[in-house]
């Protein structure tokens, strides 16, 4: 908003130079963006909060400014006399006291329509508004003053109605006077504005009118029907309040935002309208003469100042410093507020109706803040110890599992804790924890698995991706004790019609989902500074009744599931999911999933670790092949090369599993990649030579299994 040096002169003596202005208000009140010279004046662009209608007019200004130096300010304006009898000349009648709670006006004759002197020229032009006649800068000079809009009608374009006389005994007695109807416009109705615009109006849309049609957009703009000119004689004066949404929504819908419709959006108070009006008149009597002949002010539900009773203490209390009670009562009343009770701890303080903004001790603890000075308030060290918060290492592991999976081409995905009546049948689930009054069907009992949400996800991106890589981190729920653990869960998923071809060019028909998954439980293990990690796939069946393993019957495949464990500590499970499972939720593809309890697997990866330095000798990759029975298990062939290899075997990776073509019946192939490296130097051709034949010779001799040449 643009405020004048100049004018804020006229109602402050003595005023600071304006770059001390600007720092002033920018201190304690309000930012001023920028202040530069026009003509002979200086003009401020300040930036206002919404809640502060009362400084839309410089009138608020100067109220700041006298509370920050410490004065006192009172308005020397004549008040205009309250009117007595009404409705002689004309009669105001509003429809809706909801859209417009005060609605003032007043009639002057016998005036003089001419141009403004120039001083009203000169601050209108700076403050961004042009001149046009004494009647109408009138109106806008009184805006700028107090905040308040204002319009001038010509009284003599009104037309008259036929009222009846309610005090005349006679039933045909009536008179006709000219009434001001505040009402919404009717759907089609037209009104052409003081700027020669035509727009369409409908309910959505406050106007005043006469009996005949509308004479101005109630709070936005006014129309040329009713419009000042040089030949007008006799005016009717209006200051009103308007419902503040009704004005914002009237205004986007029709493009017009004017300089009233800002100040009306914000809340203006209702006490406003008939200061204003009351300066109006005087300025008007001053610049262009006239007689006032009728005042209207319709006011149903006057609104009371509110009291607010405000305890020195806690003003010290929240500010943390002291400031004397005198200090506090002199900052009130030089902000306008009265004080009407006063002792030793608190002070009763009546709020005036301009500010509405003021509802609570805390907003006057506010005002005192910062008209005292926030910079007053001294720097000081708190009074207790600082301790550094507690490193949440679950947290730090579990962002880092993120990391790790993500790294790895997973994507990471977020499921309500919630599964349906339809799945619980599907996984033939019991004792879960229903919820009393469940959002709907989908959400009624609190999941006890993360794997039934997970392969929903599946069957979901199934449409659109043939191989899909999808973890979560969420909390599970089981009866009957409603116990709630955080876990982790992995799924992978290949479409039936994928290429199931490996990089070595076998063919995988089963367990490809399986032994993939497996590998990234691996890796994700490994990175998190795990050893001693195996896989255990005897469950007994006490094992199986566990709440953490008792969705394995249900859903996987009793012979490609097992154990995840790290020493002798299970910390859960993976496996393929069923056939017939897949089926019920028309899966075409191989799904493998695994579920980890996550606070168990973060308290593993927490205990202490012995520093290995890694090795600086490089390693020898060989590759061998067996032909085992179908039952044989991959654990077996993996012991008998760590047990003949030695510290030399670094580490042993299964790559390729094979049944079909080229493979005896009743045999499969196990393809495994053996690393060899020293810790103490460069192994040469011959020393792995001669390790690797010890291993084919041990699994041809002692395993029974054919080492594929």
């Amino acid at each position: 908003m643009k405020i004048s040096y100049n004018l804020l002169k006229e109602y402050f003596k003595n005023l600071p130079k304006p770059e001390k202005v600007a720092q002033l208000l920018t201190l304690h009140s309000f930012e001023v963006k920028e202040f530069k010279k026009e003509g002979q004046d200086f003009v401020f662009d300040l930036e206002l909060p919404a809640n502060r209608p009362d400084c839309f007019g410089h009138l608020g200004i100067v109220q700041e400014l006298a509370a920050i130096l410490g004065r006192s300010f009172k308005l020397t304006w004549r008040e205009l006399s309250r009117p007595k009898k009404q409705g002689k000349f004309f009669r105001v009648k509003v429809k809706d006291v909801q859209l417009c709670p005060r609605y003032c006006a007043v009639l002057m004759t016998d005036l003089k329509v001419k141009p403004s002197p120039k001083f009203i020229q000169d601050r209108l032009k700076a403050c961004g508004l042009r001149p046009i006649n004494n009647i109408v800068d009138a109106t806008n000079y009184v805006m700028l003053e107090t905040g308040q809009p204002l319009h001038a009608f010509d009284y003599d374009k009104i037309n008259k109605t036929k009222i009846k006389d309610q005090r005349s005994k006679r039933r045909d007695k009536s008179e006709k006077v000219k009434e001001i109807i505040v009402r919404r416009a009717k759907k089609g109705e037209r009104i052409v504005t003081l700027d020669g615009e035509e727009y369409e109006l409908d309910r959505d849309i406050l106007i005043i009118a006469d009996q005949n049609e509308p004479l101005a957009i109630a709070g936005i703009k006014g129309g040329k029907k009713a419009e000042i000119t040089k030949e007008t004689k006799t005016i009717l004066l209006e200051s009103a309040n308007f419902e503040p949404h009704l004005i914002r929504r009237a205004s986007r819908k029709l493009g017009l935002r004017t300089e009233a419709s800002w100040r009306f959006e914000h809340h203006l108070s209702p006490a406003l309208t008939w200061l204003a009006l009351g300066r109006l008149v005087e300025l008007i009597q001053k610049i262009a003469g006239g007689e006032v002949k009728e005042i209207a002010d319709f006011y149903p539900r006057p609104i009371r100042p509110k009291r607010i009773k405000l305890s020195f203490s806690q003003v010290n209390r929240l500010l943390g410093l002291i400031i004397p009670p005198q200090k506090i009562k002199g900052i009130l009343q030089n902000l306008g507020l009265k004080i009407i009770k006063t002792n030793r701890e608190d002070i009763l303080v009546e709020v005036p109706l301009l500010r509405k903004d003021l509802l609570l001790p805390e907003d006057l603890i506010e005002e005192i803040g910062r008209i005292y000075g926030y910079e007053s308030i001294p720097v000081s060290l708190p009074r207790c110890s600082v301790l550094p918060p507690q490193v949440n290492q679950e947290l730090v592991y579990q962002n880092k599992i993120k990391d790790i999976l993500v790294g790895l081409g997973w994507t990471e995905t977020y499921n309500y804790s919630f599964i349906s009546e339809k799945q619980k049948e599907i996984y033939h689930l019991d004792n879960l924890v229903e919820i009393a009054n469940p959002l709907s069907g989908n959400q009624k009992y609190l999941r006890p698995s993360l794997t039934s949400n997970l392969l929903k996800n599946v069957q979901d991106n199934f449409r659109f991706f043939s191989e899909v890589r999808l973890f979560e981190i969420g909390k599970v729920f089981y009866q009957p004790k409603f116990l709630e653990k955080k876990r982790l869960g992995i799924v992978f998923g290949l479409k039936e019609n994928r290429d199931l071809r490996l990089g070595s060019g076998f063919w995988v028909e089963k367990g490809i989902v399986f032994y993939r998954l497996k590998g990234l439980i691996d890796t994700l293990l490994n990175k998190l500074g795990l050893t001693e990690i195996w896989y255990d796939d005897v469950l007994e069946k006490e094992e199986l009744q566990r709440l953490e393993n008792r969705i394995l019957n249900e859903v996987i495949h009793p012979l490609r599931r097992a154990q995840i464990k790290i020493g002798d500590n299970q910390i859960g499970w993976l496996g393929e999911v069923k056939p017939e499972i897949l089926e019920k939720l028309d899966l075409e593809g191989k799904v493998a999933i695994a579920e980890m309890d996550l606070v168990h697997l973060i308290k593993l990866a927490e205990e202490e670790k012995i520093y290995q330095p890694p090795v600086k000798y490089p390693a020898v990759v060989r590759d061998i092949a067996l032909l085992v029975e179908p039952d044989t298990k991959v654990v077996k062939v993996l012991n008998l090369i760590n047990a003949v290899g030695g510290k030399l075997v670094r580490d042993v990776d299964l790559f390729d599993i094979y049944e079909g073509e080229n493979i005896p019946e009743g045999k499969k192939s196990l393809a495994f990649h053996i690393i060899y490296q020293a810790d103490d130097h460069t192994l040469t051709d011959e020393e792995v030579e001669e390790i690797h034949q010890r291993i084919i010779q041990a699994l041809e001799e002692e395993g029974g299994w054919e080492v594929r040449k």
